[in-house]
């Protein structure tokens, strides 16, 4: 979940699990079949010259969503390889899972290295990968089967965008019908709750998280709908115009790190206008998104997100 000026704590739902991200510190909690829960800790530690780069306007949206993908591919891989090992029926003592977990970032050596690097790597190209084709399909179909509708630019435009709506809603709908995307939603709703408990001051007990909603402002699918409607405007100025179809694709490509730190400063513009009763409707698009993104999660899903949550907390204090 994107943080803004206002948010110190954000979230990310991972296979069987949460990660929380702290101050000084990001903490994934994964429940093993044993019911246990294991921890994986990270310490965020960020190079001097992106700091710099994340204090840019229009720059850092892009250089914060790179990160965030790096960073969170590494977590999502250690729930991964945890549920894999449940699946598999390997047991595995709660004492050695957590020190190896912790070994992988501490040591930085041999196979920790690489596959930290990889993961990262693999998590940065994924993201650039889905974007990309979320920008260029939707351009393709509209250009291919409206090319006659419209005399100007903006009425293929706004079509192109709610095509780009269109297939989104359906991807998010479908892989949402799977039980391992079902669970890692109802773990994202979890995650809501759990930092709207927080937020307003509740001791953070299942009872008292399950009375919020799943649904939360400064959740990442509110991005994905101000980047659609970024796009528009932005492909629809004057100057950016085309004669061919892959002219339209190319430079939707090449406009693609505008659009996202455009995108990336609109969610900071509505998130600090969110208590304003007619502007805080701005962030109502991405409340929508996630009636698709989150699940009501159960008391177990809840619990699991307190512990990485309090975990956070914990190490964050000792680390400040």
């Amino acid at each position: 979940m994107p943080q803004d000026s206002r948010s110190i704590y954000g979230g990310q739902a991972v296979i069987e699990g949460v990660m929380f991200a702290g101050k000084h510190v990001n903490v994934t909690a994964v429940r093993r079949k044993n019911d246990e829960i294991v921890f994986y800790e990270v310490p965020r530690t960020t190079k001097s010259w992106i700091q710099v780069l994340k204090k840019i306007p229009f720059v850092r949206g892009v250089v914060g969503i790179l990160e965030s993908s790096a960073k969170g591919s590494q977590h999502l891989n250690f729930s991964m390889e945890t549920y894999a090992e449940d699946e598999a029926g390997e047991e595995q003592d709660t004492v050695k899972a957590v020190q190896a977990a912790k070994a992988k970032e501490e040591k930085k050596t041999g196979w920790s290295l690489s596959m930290l690097v990889g993961v990262a790597v693999a998590g940065v190209l994924s993201f650039i990968f889905g974007k990309l084709i979320f920008t260029a399909a939707p351009a393709a179909i509209e250009e291919l089967l409206f090319a006659g509708v419209f005399d100007n630019k903006v009425g293929h435009n706004l079509l192109e965008g709610l095509i780009k709506i269109i297939l989104l809603l359906a991807y998010l709908y479908f892989i949402s019908m799977t039980p391992l995307i079902k669970r890692l939603f109802q773990y994202h709703g979890a995650e809501h709750k759990v930092i709207s408990a927080y937020e307003a001051g509740e001791e953070l007990t299942i009872r008292n998280v399950q009375k919020y909603s799943r649904l939360h402002y400064r959740c990442g699918s509110s991005f994905i709908v101000f980047t659609v409607i970024v796009g528009v405007v932005v492909y629809s100025l004057p100057f950016f115009t085309w004669d061919s179809i892959w002219e339209r694709i190319y430079i939707r490509i090449l406009l693609l790190p505008l659009v996202l730190g455009i995108s990336y400063e609109v969610l900071r513009w509505t998130n600090a206008l969110r208590e304003f009763p007619v502007l805080r409707y701005l962030g109502y698009p991405g409340l929508w998104l996630q009636l698709l993104t989150t699940k009501e999660p159960r008391d177990e899903q809840v619990a699991v997100s307190i512990a990485s949550f309090k975990r956070m907390l914990e190490l964050d204090r000792q680390m400040k």
